[in-house]
């Protein structure tokens, strides 16, 4: 099943890639969002939190983009490592980050989405580390 999980995830950042929208049908309707790039994020539940989150996000930053480096199999879950960039929308600041993005899987479906900032700390909460 996993290698199976790896092209659900695989599809969606190219259906996000060329439309921006993501496959719904790749979601639980209870997915929940932890974004654990602040320790102040509150966790975004289902669909409609899952468009909140990406909304969030796009809407903080100027020239926005996510580009897929690699994808690794992570049993249950599926590890999308990350090239993130950015300028701040408010601040002028630019952001250029390698990240993780952890999904978690029940029944063929995405059920948990971690954002994690740093590679390392991707790996790690993946169980790939070490």
């Amino acid at each position: 099943m996993s290698s199976e999980n790896v092209e659900v995830i695989r599809q969606g950042f190219e259906v996000y890639a060329a439309t921006g929208e993501q496959v719904w049908e790749n979601y639980a309707a209870d997915v929940v969002v932890r974004d654990l790039q602040s320790p102040d994020q509150a966790e975004y539940l289902g669909h409609e939190g899952l468009r909140q989150w990406i909304e969030d996000w796009s809407t903080a930053w100027d020239d926005w983009q996510i580009e897929l480096e690699d994808l690794l199999d992570a049993g249950d879950a599926v590890l999308a490592l990350i090239h993130h960039s950015g300028r701040g929308h408010a601040s002028g600041i630019s952001m250029d980050s390698h990240d993780g993005m952890l999904f978690r899987f029940r029944d063929g479906k995405v059920v948990v989405l971690e954002y994690l900032t740093g590679r390392d700390r991707a790996l790690a909460a993946a169980g790939l580390s070490g």
